[in-house]
């Protein structure tokens, strides 16, 4: 439409520069269609050879300004055009560079989140597993205590039978052994009770 607009511009404006004033000494002159009009009167064939030849030269030496004019116009828009489709295109380009600014920060926010809840979640399974090895040292812990309870316990009734049979025992020593057996019977039921809570 612009292109149009500045043809027709053109063509009006070419068409108005043949038929300009040319001035010549004093006189105006107006040139048509190679022929020299002075007030609307033809005054070609009055005018001397030399003079003919001026105002011809200075009506063609005006054309070509206005047309080196027109043409600079015409340069001069075009340039305009290319600075402005160059300006868009730098804006689409500082857009384009925000946008993947704004996209790369925003992955580089989702990959610390992420790092953040791994690395939370690594410490939660770290603590899980060291309360499960506290409660694994603490049962094995209480499986020796009830093992060595026990141990302790089979090896005093083997050794209060063994002495009952060859009747080496007197009531004293006999109730003692009792008692002995009674308190390891009582240390076998504490460590059987801590073996179940562990």
């Amino acid at each position: 439409m612009k292109k149009l607009i500045t043809l027709t511009f053109l063509f009006a404006f070419s068409c108005i520069m043949n038929a300009q004033e040319v001035p010549v000494d004093v006189k105006t002159y107006t040139v048509k269609e190679g022929k020299i009009y002075q007030a609307e009167k033809d005054v070609t064939e009055t005018l001397s050879e030399e003079k003919r030849n001026a105002v011809f030269a200075t009506h063609e030496m005006e054309l070509k300004v206005q047309e080196e004019k027109a043409q600079a116009e015409i340069a001069k828009q075009k340039a305009d055009q290319l600075k402005e489709v160059k300006e868009k295109e730098l804006q689409k380009a500082e857009k384009e560079k925000e946008e993947k600014i704004k996209k790369a920060e925003k992955e580089e926010g989702k990959r610390e989140k992420e790092l953040k809840k791994n690395e939370k979640d690594l410490k939660k399974a770290e603590k899980k597993q060291k309360q499960a090895e506290k409660a694994l040292k603490k049962k094995e812990k209480a499986q020796k205590s009830f093992d060595k309870a026990n141990s302790k316990l089979e090896s005093s009734q083997k050794k209060y039978e063994k002495l009952k049979k060859k009747g080496k025992l007197s009531p004293e020593d006999e109730a003692k052994w009792l008692k002995k057996l009674e308190g390891l019977n009582s240390d076998i039921k504490k460590a059987e009770k801590k073996l179940r809570k562990a």
